[in-house]
């Protein structure tokens, strides 16, 4: 009689372990890897911020620089300014971050970009400006954090790559169907241009 029981309990934590606490702990580890793929994508969306932030801190020092020199370019010096502060009002919250909202981001950065070709052309016109100290100080900054942008936002589609394909290998598509992981979207090129705007002189 004890011998049946103990085979009885045996089977029946054979059975509990094999099709419910194995997989259970399976899906925890698929599941933590996730969360811990998902944070890694969301701090370097963080590094990108950090870095187009850096550049519209940069905008009012140049356009004061500039209109200093080019009284004549108001037109140019407040397109500038609107696309930077049209830029600073879109924000995206990396939990939430859909493709239509990465698109509105990068329209807004572009404008800026697109403003500070605009105004880097105009300041060709301007000799004095261009052998002004300032003027080439803040001109080597902005060329760099151009520089830094490229290279966070490629870092940030790098890690977005990783994660969706986490996310769609077998088993753990499963894991991140019933937990509501989403693809991580990618910054794309811009279709007006295949590079960044060139700020050197």
């Amino acid at each position: 009689m004890k011998k049946n029981t103990i085979i009885i309990l045996a089977s029946i934590f054979g059975f509990l372990f094999l099709f419910i606490i194995l997989p259970i702990g399976y899906g925890v580890g698929r599941y933590n890897n996730l969360v811990t793929a998902e944070e890694t994508v969301n701090s370097q969306w963080s590094n990108v911020e950090s870095q187009y932030q850096r550049r519209a801190d940069l905008i009012p020092n140049l356009v004061a620089t500039v209109k200093g020199y080019a009284t004549h370019e108001s037109s140019t010096l407040e397109g500038v300014m609107e696309a930077r502060a049209k830029a600073t009002q879109v924000t995206i919250d990396p939990k939430n971050i859909t493709p239509e909202k990465l698109q509105q981001y990068q329209a807004a950065q572009g404008q800026v970009g697109a403003a500070l070709g605009r105004l880097m052309v105009v300041s060709e016109n301007y000799p004095n400006l261009k052998a002004n100290e300032n003027f080439i100080e803040l001109q080597s900054q902005l060329e760099g954090t151009e520089n830094r942008i490229a290279v966070e936002r490629g870092r940030f589609n790098e890690l977005a790559k990783n994660f969706n394909t986490t996310l769609r290998k077998f088993p753990t598509n499963i894991v991140a169907r019933i937990t509501g992981f989403q693809p991580k979207p990618y910054f794309e090129a811009e279709k007006s241009a295949s590079k960044a705007p060139q700020v050197k002189f």
